[in-house]
């Protein structure tokens, strides 16, 4: 952006902010239409409600109806959300964004009566419905997958009183939030040229990517020391959010949090521990691959701010955001001139919002309602690993667009367990195509130890937080109360077990998941490594076989959330079901980790 001085989001170049106008394109509407959603869902309660099975052509009505109101909400919701995400100081955007949680609980309540009243029929009638209403057969997987989970939904009023607390049992995410992104301050540090500059969400990752080992040290700490100070509210705040999970599964009667939040994909308690327990076996060469960083840095003692350095200096680090663009186009080429044709619509669109600005959120997220452009939310600052950022989501992006322009609203959204699959296709794709390329050999060992970097953050680091994750949810259950000082602990053992004995103890890293969003969605994390070990195998077929593996895997993307997950990815050839996916991962790894030993000598 030419300055050190992050800009005022009035300050950036329209080009390169999302063209959220085209979702909704006056305001002074939103609280009449929330208003004239609530009466919707109140309405819809005094129609069905009691009467939902009394025939095949009634509960399809419904079925359309709830769709109906829920569209309109979700695009209002989803706008307000983005709204807000561009600068979370604005406080008209927060309280748009808060009326729809509360409209969102109050339609939720109007409707609790559906799922309870659906189960309360026989199966027998409503698979008969299903037969003899062509029209139920667009809801067909929906209506089976919910009498599958029969045993897990509550009486009527049951359902109608948690879906009212609703709003209250999100607030320790809601709070985690505001702090992450509107409260919490950090340091000023001296960068590179000398120059004071305060350390932000993000600009963390590239100081830490700095090759001046000072200002990484400087970075780490005022990261961390922000966190400390924090650190027991924090703790609350994320105790109660784990409490939320457990009591929530209890009182669905599940057997854990774990197997509740696994239970809405179908997804087998084996997959999770498969994760875990193949990637434990082959921490191994995970410690081969950190000795080897420790040699190459050629340091006495190295620390976990020495863990994002890459081990080869790019001879041009600086890459604009349309050579971005450029490289995207064709490092995905073998997905065919449709995606691309596709993809490329979509930029002309503004679907991307680019760069930093003041109270923007951090991180980089694909976002959208069924009926907006697939958004995307960029911090982009100019590296070759933001190169990788936009492939990322623009792969969750045209996940989105295949699907909707593909599925009915019901069916229009993804499970996490397959969008990280699309992304992660993408990045391989375009990491594929840089090595193919006829590089120098500074240029391969520098994508040799990005590649090793990306196994490192998804394969390894995603499935220590899940790991993490297992471990507070268990001691919940055991009925024990996460202080600080005990999820420091369990989170700095878990790090020294994970990185090995190369990293030097310090009395910071054992903060580091006091800083982490996604715990407040508890066992998501999990699902970046497996999506990794899918899209690993996926890819490699598509540039050995082609179009066929090509057409296989856009067939995939159309398919949304028609079928469980692991169904859907054997569509495009990957069984999840089996650790065999996350074994070849870990070969390709050991293969990388070969070939760069052998390159650095």
């Amino acid at each position: 952006m030419g300055s050190k001085d992050l800009k005022t989001r009035d300050q950036i170049d329209k080009k390169y902010k999302w063209n959220i106008e085209a979702m909704i394109a006056d305001e002074s509407t939103i609280d009449k239409d929330l208003e004239d959603v609530k009466a919707q869902a109140s309405a819809y309660a005094e129609e069905f409600s009691g009467k939902l099975t009394q025939s095949s052509n009634f509960l399809l009505k419904a079925y359309k109806d709830r769709d109906s109101i829920w569209r309109k909400l979700e695009n209002i919701y989803v706008y307000s959300r983005m709204r807000r995400d561009e600068n979370n100081a604005e406080s008209k955007y927060q309280a748009m964004s808060d009326k729809c949680g509360a409209v969102i609980a109050a339609v939720s309540a109007s409707m609790s009566f559906f799922t309870p009243e659906l189960l309360a029929a026989s199966d027998d009638i409503i698979l008969r419905y299903i037969e003899e209403n062509e029209g139920l057969k667009e809801y067909e997987f929906a209506i089976k997958d919910t009498l599958r989970q029969k045993e897990h939904i509550l009486t009527e009023a049951e359902e109608n009183l948690l879906a009212q607390m609703s709003e209250v049992t999100k607030a320790t995410n809601d709070i985690f939030t505001m702090l992450n992104n509107a409260d919490i301050k950090f340091a000023s540090i001296k960068d590179e040229d000398g120059d004071e500059v305060e350390v932000t969400h993000g600009n963390y990752i590239k100081f830490m990517e700095s090759h001046d080992r000072k200002v990484r040290e400087a970075a780490y700490n005022a990261m961390y020391d922000s966190y400390k100070e924090l650190i027991n509210t924090i703790a609350t705040t994320y105790n109660y959010n784990t409490k939320t999970d457990v009591v929530g599964a209890r009182i669905r009667k599940y057997d854990s949090a774990r197997a509740a939040a696994l239970s809405g994909d179908n997804i087998p308690g084996e997959v999770y521990d498969n994760l875990v327990s193949v990637v434990n076996d082959n921490l191994p060469a995970m410690h081969r691959y950190v000795e080897l960083r420790k040699k190459m840095l050629g340091v006495d003692k190295m620390y976990m701010y020495d863990m994002y350095v890459p081990l080869i200096e790019l001879p041009k680090t600086v890459v604009s955001y349309e050579e971005a663009l450029d490289m995207m186009r064709e490092g995905l080429a073998p997905l065919g001139e449709e995606y691309i044709a596709k993809m490329n619509a979509g930029l002309a669109e503004g679907w991307i919002d680019v760069y930093e600005n003041k109270g923007k959120t951090s991180g980089a997220y694909s976002f959208g309602s069924y009926d907006s452009f697939p958004y995307i939310l960029l911090n982009y600052t100019d590296t070759l690993k933001d190169v990788f950022t936009i492939v990322h989501e623009m792969g969750h992006s045209m996940h989105s667009r295949y699907t909707r322009d593909e599925q009915p609203y019901i069916y229009g959204s993804h499970s996490i367990f397959t969008a990280e699959v699309a992304s992660t296709v993408n990045e391989s794709l375009l990491m594929q195509h840089l090595l193919s390329k006829d590089n120098d050999i500074e240029m391969r060992k520098y994508l040799l130890n990005l590649h090793l970097e990306e196994f490192r953050t998804t394969l390894f680091r995603q499935t220590m937080f899940a790991e993490f994750e297992d471990i507070t949810h268990k001691a919940i259950e055991a009925g024990q109360v996460l202080t600080a000082e005990w999820m420091c602990e369990q989170y700095e053992a878990l790090n020294a077990k994970y990185y090995g004995p190369a990293v030097e103890k310090d009395d910071t890293i054992k903060y580091e998941w006091a800083r982490i969003p996604h715990f407040y969605n508890a066992f998501y994390v999990y699902k970046y490594a497996t999506g990794y070990s899918a899209a690993t195998a996926i890819s490699n077929k598509i540039l050995s076989e082609g179009k066929p593996a090509a057409d296989k895997y856009i067939e995939f993307l159309k398919t949304g959330e028609s079928d469980y997950p692991i169904e859907l990815l054997k569509i495009a050839g990957v069984d999840m079901s089996t650790p065999e996916p996350i074994e070849k991962a870990m070969e390709t790894f050991n293969a990388l980790l070969d070939e760069f030993e052998k390159l650095v000598g």
